[in-house]
């Protein structure tokens, strides 16, 4: 079992939940952040005045897999989320040592679905 964590820009949000979909796979939990990372900002001007933004909007997806499932979700985020700009984002691929459906007491792969 993994857990796979991405960021993402918001505005890729529906394509990688489009090509998840399609690689039949439907868990995962989306949280709205704010994040610096190589893109380092911007600098805009608001009423005449200079502003830096260093901390950007961004998207984190958390999904966790069955081992089968691991390679067909990190084919799919890439596909959704990749521009070719500066900022695509980054995934991680963590292993996961245990999982527990509440409701029914699985534990294991069988309650990863």
């Amino acid at each position: 079992m993994k857990m796979i964590i991405a960021y993402i820009k918001p505005e890729r949000l529906n394509d990688v939940k489009q090509a998840l979909y399609e690689a039949e796979v439907f868990n995962m939990s989306v949280t709205n952040i704010v994040g610096s990372g190589r893109q380092r900002g911007f600098s805009e001007t608001y009423r005449g005045v200079a502003q830096e933004v260093n901390l950007l909007k961004k998207v984190r997806i958390e999904i966790g897999l069955n081992d089968d499932f691991v390679e067909s979700a990190k084919a799919a985020i890439i596909k959704g989320a990749r521009t070719g700009e500066i900022g695509d984002g980054v995934m991680f691929v963590l292993p996961m040592e245990e999982s527990i459906r509440i409701r029914t007491g699985e534990q294991g792969p069988p309650a990863m679905g």
